[in-house]
Formats: structure tokens, C-alpha cells, sequence
């Protein structure tokens, strides 16, 4: 796979997949041409998928305490459970 060197928002990055899924649902594209937006769609996969776990990351939740108070976990703590 060649490494594209562009900047994408997670918005951008998961428009230009979906563009590329219609180009591929297609049939109509060169194969060496549907190899290129294969490589590029993977890339671009990855790419939400580190920007989703990412975010996840920094997620928290607003849990009321046993005594009635608020107190802020994350995500991850209350799937542990």
C-alpha cells in the first residue's frame, strides 16, 4: 500500500469512502483502478477507526453515585463491569 500524505477530518475521510464503496459497487471501474480505491479505502478505514477509538477514549459518563451525588467515569470502567 502507498501511504497518502492528506489531511482528513473523520467527516471527510468517511464521505470519501463512501464514494469509493459506489465506485466499487459500480463494476464499471479498471481493475488496476479498483485497486488503487481498495488500498485507498482501506487507508481511509483505518483512519476512522483510530479517530472512533480515539474518541471513545475521551468519552465520559455522568453516573449518580449510591449517596445521590454525580460523579463523571469513563466509558471503559462501566464496561468492565
Amino acid at each position: 500500500m502507498t501511504a497518502r500524505k492528506t489531511a482528513h477530518t473523520f467527516e471527510s475521510a468517511m464521505k470519501r469512502l463512501e464514494e469509493i464503496v459506489g465506485l466499487l459497487e459500480n463494476g464499471d471501474t479498471p481493475l488496476e483502478k479498483a485497486i488503487d480505491l481498495y488500498e485507498e479505502g482501506l487507508e481511509l478505514s483505518q483512519f476512522c477507526s483510530t479517530r472512533l477509538k480515539g474518541a471513545e477514549a475521551r468519552f465520559k459518563k455522568l453516573v449518580k453515585t449510591m449517596d445521590g451525588q454525580f460523579e463523571i467515569s469513563d466509558l471503559e470502567q462501566d464496561r468492565g463491569s
